[in-house]
């Protein structure tokens, strides 16, 4: 009975069906796209955090696979590091997705020493007096976390301590493991043959910015100014994965945001080897080794080296020529909706570099009519006799104002970020300062603020003692003096206040609500001061019941 049973174990094993899936890696990706995101959470101000970026991209890539019939494996190399594995869809497979998988370990020292555990490598240790070297086979019987110890016919020795110089060379790479981060899936194909798939996920670690150049002309006689504008895109990509010869787009404005991509990502990890030797002498303190080597001068890289180890920037664009006419600009990004967004598409394709930043111009307008404007504080709570020359309400702000219309040589979405100011003057083209640029749509007024002028003041207050509170809906009397020193009028802008708290009477004059406060806008004459007497009172529902 015993030989029976001996006899059928063997058949049994042979018949039955295996459930091994066969490994098929697929090709280099054909075709690439990236769509990058801003981090939802960065405003107004903010710059890019280029260290730990928060925002995220959409990547496509197209690619061939030839399956065998049944079952089967496909491996997806070198896909983003910061990966969104849930996020992964793959189309173009006839059987559909069984199970995704994303791999956590990178073929790394540590990674190549545990995946050999048990098998055979060759160890080589160099004679630092002859310089000989001596090679011989090797059994690894330990884990890379700690000392690694081997089996030769000498017996067990641990690697590293006996103070030769030694290296271990492996016949090949362990089943599992690759230098680039890998994404599988697992498929059935009834007939096998060959396929182009898309693989589409989104990928941590990305973000992107505009970056704006202004150049101020002349201040004509009505106190106007033209000025030409540059833009440019600003792409960062943290990954350690390069996308060559990608179709490259940025979605400008804040999408909702509610997955944690970040924890969802979980990039693989490439894990080092650190070897403990054993102590030698006390096994209080390890016997220390010293160094009698001569340390040797390294030179230092060279700058293009120097700046694709800090991150490269990749500028697409020809040289600007001076003045305010538009240069040529050899690749420009084109605007297009994408829902209430804007999509900006790259027309030729652009290689997204790992750790790096590419720059790619999306505007070039040289013939853009803006204005100063000067905006000054109405305090109705001081009185005016009271107020003394230092005090900050003496002062006004100057702000760039642009409006957003083809006319006034512009017409196109801005998306946020900072924009350098510079105006030529007989020295040559100086800086006038750096300024902060919020999402603007075609159409509305854009303001960006310059500062605190020295040529423009106004002091705004009561006349009389009691306070718009205390006359319970009775007017209270009002002083405006406001000084122009330019040499050409200006436009200032009185801030009085919120519209439900106050209602005013200007001479000539009506109030009108801007971001939520009333205003009145005046024309200053060039070199001149000027006075204004007006009324206010205010409306609190409370005092008006009185």
């Amino acid at each position: 009975m015993r030989r029976f049973l001996l006899a059928i174990l063997p058949l049994a094993l042979l018949s039955a069906p295996s459930s091994a899936r066969e490994v098929v890696t697929a090709s280099e990706p054909e075709a690439l796209s990236v769509t990058v995101y801003r981090d939802p959470n960065r405003r107004e101000g903010q710059e890019m955090n280029r260290n730990w970026p928060q925002g995220f991209a959409m990547i496509s890539e197209t690619r061939n696979v030839t399956l065998p019939a049944g079952e089967s494996t496909i491996r997806f190399d070198g896909v983003a590091e910061g990966m969104v594995a849930v996020s992964a869809i793959v189309t173009g497979l006839p059987g559909g997705t069984i199970e995704k998988n994303r791999n956590a370990d990178l073929l790394s020292p540590a990674s190549l020493v545990d995946g050999t555990l048990g098998n055979r490598v060759r160890i080589t240790r160099t004679n630092p007096a002859t310089g000989t070297a001596a090679s011989e086979s090797a059994v690894i019987r330990t884990r890379a976390d700690g000392g690694l110890v081997l089996q030769t016919r000498e017996g067990y020795e641990a690697v590293r301590c006996s103070g030769l110089p030694e290296k271990l060379t492996f016949d090949k790479v362990p089943d599992g493991l690759s230098a680039d981060p890998v994404f599988s899936i697992d498929t059935r194909d009834p007939s096998g043959g060959t396929y182009q798939v898309t693989l589409t996920y989104l990928a941590w670690g990305f973000d992107w910015q505009a970056n704006y150049v202004a150049t101020l002309g002349d201040t004509s006689a009505k106190g106007k100014v033209g000025l030409s504008l540059l833009s440019w895109l600003t792409v960062l990509n943290d990954n350690g994965q390069s996308f060559p010869d990608a179709d490259l787009m940025a979605v400008a404005g804040t999408i909702n945001v509610e997955s944690d991509f970040r924890g969802l990502a979980e990039p693989p990890t490439a894990r080092p080897l650190r070897l403990t030797c054993y102590p030698l002498g006390s096994t209080a303190a390890g016997t220390p080794v010293y160094s009698y080597a001569t340390p040797v001068a390294v030179p230092p890289p060279p700058m293009a080296m120097e700046a694709m180890a800090d991150g490269a920037i990749v500028v697409t664009a020809m040289r600007r020529t001076e003045g305010l006419q538009e240069s040529p600009i050899a690749v420009k990004a084109i605007e297009e909706q994408l829902g209430d967004l804007k999509l900006y598409r790259i027309p030729e394709t652009m290689t997204v570099a790992a750790k790096g930043l590419k720059q790619v111009a999306f505007l070039n307008k040289g013939k853009v009519q803006g204005e100063f404007l000067y905006v000054a504080d109405c305090e109705p709570y001081a009185e005016f006799a009271r107020i003394d020359d230092s005090d900050d309400i003496n002062f006004t702000q100057i702000l760039l104002t642009m409006e957003n219309e083809e006319e006034k040589g512009l017409g196109a979405a801005l998306p946020m970020g900072g924009m350098a100011l510079f105006e030529p003057g007989p020295a040559g083209t100086q800086l006038v300062g750096e300024l902060d640029m919020r999402d603007y749509a075609v159409g509305q007024d854009i303001e960006l603020e310059l500062g605190t002028s020295t040529q423009v003041f106004s002091r705004c207050a009561r006349v009389g003692e009691r306070e718009p509170d205390d006359n319970a809906r009775k007017w209270t009397k009002m002083k405006a003096e406001m000084t122009n020193a330019n040499n050409h009028p200006v436009r200032v802008r009185m801030v009085i206040g919120y519209p439900e708290d106050f209602d005013v009477r200007w001479p000539r004059k009506k109030a009108r609500v801007k971001d939520g406060q009333l205003v009145v806008e005046i024309r200053l004459p060039a070199n001149s001061s000027q006075t204004y007497s007006w009324k206010i009172r205010h409306t609190d529902g409370f005092l008006a019941d009185q």
